[in-house]
């Protein structure tokens, strides 16, 4: 078959990251909605199909394409097994379409004679019954096609001798003719995307989870024990209990005990002081091994089992931190930072100093082996049962390294979950996401006021961020207690709790908060007495907990869909500033959930929301019910603006379904 130049322009392609460098992101069963700008010279009618197949597969799927304002066409499909995957986009000048629009003009003409275009129009038909007969890869013509040709060869034989060039109209211009002539197209001079786009399809974990933190060594609540792997039951059973489906567990390993940190990191421990788990490595091992306090491997991947028990994943802290005891120093001095004298640079973020760690050097001279040797220490975890990983600080070390790390770990094993650790730069943030990362944490810990929440997550889910990165929203992690949460009342921790279960398909939060914990450092947003550095006691039903308001958000979450999609969001204004207001839904608007939410912890505030009434699926002026699924109450609407009234310590929100 010769070869043709490019008769169709393809441009504008959407979603498309870095012009195809990096894979677009959805789950198992996620549409994947391409647009793209297709266009040609003339006036010939187009065609276009969107196709998808597997990286490693021979055959292409495909859908037709629908054309919508200013040349602009649309397409989506969706997969319903993980991988990589590839799609494009074909188009063409189709004969037949053009050939039967032009002759429905030429009937308005002056035209008397219309046999030499009839005759060019049997020959259409009869070409694309020829097609049908060469069935690639089929020896047996199957029952469709042959029943297609017939159809195709009586349709030539129509036009041979027509009542009226009219009737030719009526026979060929209906959606069962249009089918048959799209199965068996001439695509002789069609036109592709020159390479195929990424896509990779992850499990639904990926996009809707809800985590939990906490410290096995403080599981028991006891300043005067440490825990052991096989005292955390509780803690797991607790986090089943809230609705958390992952239970994320910082370094596990051994501590090192040079230069170890003490009570509030001073840089003096005390005997019997524990250290930061972020030191990793002493005598005992590095970060193959399990901290001898918290009990073996085997007592581990007991552990394992028990939270898969409970419907929990375990998630384990991958920190790329060696304390100066790790087996490294003395096995591999070649891969740390030195200093002019020889000695090993532990890390620094002035004015901080963390003479407890030294950094892993990336780029030295021995690097391949290193990285060969990350990537077997995240194999040894995955092997012995961990799905998910929480990358301490990714930012700090080179992206190209942790696209090496995720595409050998994914060789192995596919489904794995990395989580993002990086509150840093946004395009450092981004670079993350589209070399692999499954989630990340955001800066949502740092917004308040109606706009920044708004403003946030619109960039994260509409722009093109949606296709890459997914915004895993906490409220607090170990190293951070946000101002706004510092001395703050439960209702402060209820509502941020609800904002970040609602708004994002994934959220978190770190022990501690379901008690509503609050004491921090005095001027920084770190809480006094960190267990990062010391046991810490509690009492893990505390009078004043939140943890049936938590536990009544996750089962929201999950017995509704439309919570656990992540970009099908949209606000709705509403006059008060101190109340947000949003929505979201399955599919095209169907099973809508409305989200109405006090930003204010002290005081009732009170507002007219106005919803849009035609994408919630509600005729003009309409009369309808809304029930509160968080209070099991019902309330009568009317119209698009209505009245809500919030109190913060008894009904800070309304989680609202129509009907």
């Amino acid at each position: 078959m010769p070869t043709y130049p490019e008769s169709v322009v393809i441009e504008n392609v959407r979603p498309r990251i870095n012009d195809g460098r990096y894979p677009v992101k959805r789950v198992i069963s996620e549409r994947l909605e391409v647009t793209a700008d297709i266009f040609k010279d003339g006036h010939d009618e187009l065609e276009a199909v969107l196709k998808w197949k597997k990286k490693t597969a021979r055959v292409w799927q495909e859908t037709a394409m629908q054309p919508s304002d200013n040349d602009n066409w649309h397409a989506s499909f969706a997969i319903d097994k993980t991988g990589s995957y590839q799609f494009t986009i074909e188009a063409w000048g189709d004969p037949f379409f053009s050939w039967l629009h032009d002759f429905e003009r030429r009937l308005s003409g002056d035209q008397d004679n219309f046999d030499t275009e009839i005759t060019e129009g049997s020959q259409i038909l009869l070409a694309a019954a020829k097609r049908a007969e060469v069935t690639k890869g089929k020896k047996k013509l199957s029952l469709s096609a042959r029943a297609d040709i017939q159809q195709l060869k009586n349709l030539a034989e129509s036009l041979a001798a027509p009542d009226s060039p009219a009737a030719i109209v009526t026979l060929l211009k209906n959606d069962a003719s249009f089918e048959l002539m799209r199965r068996w197209p001439d695509r002789q001079l069609s036109t592709s995307l020159e390479t195929p786009l990424p896509l990779i399809i992850e499990r639904p974990k990926a996009q809707f989870s809800a985590w939990y933190e906490f410290f096995p060594r403080c599981a028991e609540g006891r300043a005067d024990k440490h825990s052991t792997f096989r005292d955390c039951l509780p803690r797991l059973q607790d986090a089943a209990d809230m609705g958390f489906d992952v239970v994320y567990l910082p370094p596990i390993h051994p501590i090192g005990r040079a230069h170890r940190k003490g009570k509030n990191n001073s840089v003096t421990c005390q005997a019997g002081e524990p250290g930061s788990p972020w030191a990793i490595g002493a005598s005992e091992g590095g970060h193959y091994s399990v901290a001898p306090e918290l009990g073996t491997l085997e007592d581990f991947t007991w552990l394992v089992d028990q939270a898969s028990q409970r419907g929990i994943e375990l998630a384990i802290d991958f920190a790329i931190n060696c304390s100066p005891d790790h087996p490294y120093v003395t096995e591999h001095p070649e891969w740390f930072y030195h200093r002019p004298d020889g000695t090993i640079k532990y890390a620094e973020n002035p004015p901080k100093k963390y003479q407890d760690i030294y950094p892993l050097n990336f780029l030295c001279e021995d690097w391949q082996n290193l990285w060969q040797e990350m990537v077997n220490i995240v194999l040894f975890w995955a092997d012995h049962g961990v799905t998910i990983f929480r990358v301490d600080n990714p930012h700090t070390k080179p992206v190209a390294f942790w696209q090496y790390l995720i595409a050998e770990v994914h060789k192995k094993h596919p489904n794995t979950l990395f989580l993002a650790e990086a509150f840093t730069r946004p395009r450092m943030m981004q670079a993350l996401g589209k070399i692999g990362f499954t989630q990340s944490y955001t800066y949502f810990t740092w917004r308040e006021s109606k706009k920044e929440l708004s403003d946030y997550v619109t960039e994260l889910t509409q722009g093109p961020m949606r296709d890459y990165y997914r915004a895993n929203f906490w409220p607090n992690t170990p190293d951070i207690l946000p101002y706004h949460l510092q001395d703050a009342s439960p209702a402060a921790f209820k509502i941020r709790a609800a904002l970040a279960a609602l708004l994002s398909s994934s959220w978190g939060i770190y022990s501690g908060y379901e008690l509503c914990e609050n004491q921090a450092l005095p001027g920084r947003e770190e809480y006094l007495d960190s267990e990062k550095y010391q046991l810490k006691e509690r009492d893990w039903n505390a009078e004043g907990n939140i943890k049936g308001f938590i536990k009544r958000l996750n089962t929201i979450r999950r017995e509704n869909p439309a919570l656990h999609e992540y970009a099908n969001i949209e606000f709705i204004p509403c006059d008060n500033e101190q109340i947000i207001a949003w929505f979201k839904w399955v599919n095209d608007g169907e099973q809508p959930i409305i989200i109405v939410l006090n930003l204010d912890p002290l005081n009732t505030q009170e507002s007219i929301i106005h919803l849009p009434l035609a994408k919630l699926g509600l005729a003009a002026n309409s009369s309808f019910q809304v029930s509160d699924l968080m209070y099991d109450e019902s309330y009568p609407w009317q119209g698009s603006d209505n009245f809500v009234s919030l109190a913060p310590r008894s009904k800070p929100l309304h989680i609202l379904k129509i009907g």
